[in-house]
């Protein structure tokens, strides 16, 4: 999967990518009530302007992406002082309260994860194929605290399996994510001309908190 994604950067084959703040951020992140301060994770990042909109808002930003030519991409949109520097085998660069860690996010560890309170999936779980959704359900709670609050955008379509992005059902958001989430769905889209439908869903870690 690795050397395919970064294949699909290298050659501009992106055609996920959003050129503005995606609509549904903006319309209910404000809705789940994550305090201002609270820092926000990020899989799967991309170079997605949702991560300037959340900085924006006050959230200090984790972006975990697998591909050094998104995060370049990102980090040339604005200008800037940017740090670099190796963290846990991630190579991390820093653009005011953005941190980009350029690697897997299956090896990120709760350790690298501790201070994040919050999380936002616009394009992760629809990234991935069928077999790999359920490790990164799972990988994505263990890395969250209970409490923690998120916003998830998923994707159905008609092509099926073909992607990325890839069409996942309702039934397997809610299989995947219920275990360990609360989860309500807050909307379902109308399919645009393509024939893809978004739909949108609260989560929030489910255990005791600290």
């Amino acid at each position: 999967m690795e050397n395919s994604w970064r294949q699909r950067w290298q050659e501009g084959r992106i055609g996920f990518h959003l050129e503005e703040t995606h609509p549904a951020l903006l319309k209910y992140w404000p809705t789940l009530g994550v305090p201002s301060g609270a820092k926000v994770l990020v899989p799967l990042c991309g170079k997605s302007l949702d991560m300037r909109w959340l900085a924006d808002q006050g959230h200090p930003v984790l972006g975990i992406e697998l591909a050094p030519e998104a995060i370049e991409q990102f980090l040339a949109q604005r200008s800037g002082g940017i740090s670099r520097y190796t963290q846990a085998g991630f190579e991390v660069c820093r653009q005011g309260n953005i941190e980009l860690w350029c690697g897997d996010f299956f090896h990120l560890h709760i350790q690298q994860a501790a201070e994040v309170e919050a999380f936002y999936d616009r394009a992760s779980l629809i990234a991935l194929p069928p077999a790999t959704r359920e490790r990164y359900a799972f990988h994505l709670a263990q890395l969250v605290p209970p409490g923690a609050k998120g916003l998830l955008v998923g994707l159905t379509h008609a092509d099926g399996d073909t992607g990325p992005p890839f069409s996942v059902p309702d039934e397997e958001i809610e299989r995947l994510m219920a275990p360990n989430f609360r989860i309500e769905r807050l909307a379902h889209l109308p399919a645009d001309a393509r024939g893809r439908s978004e739909s949108i869903w609260a989560l929030e870690r489910r255990g005791p908190r600290v």
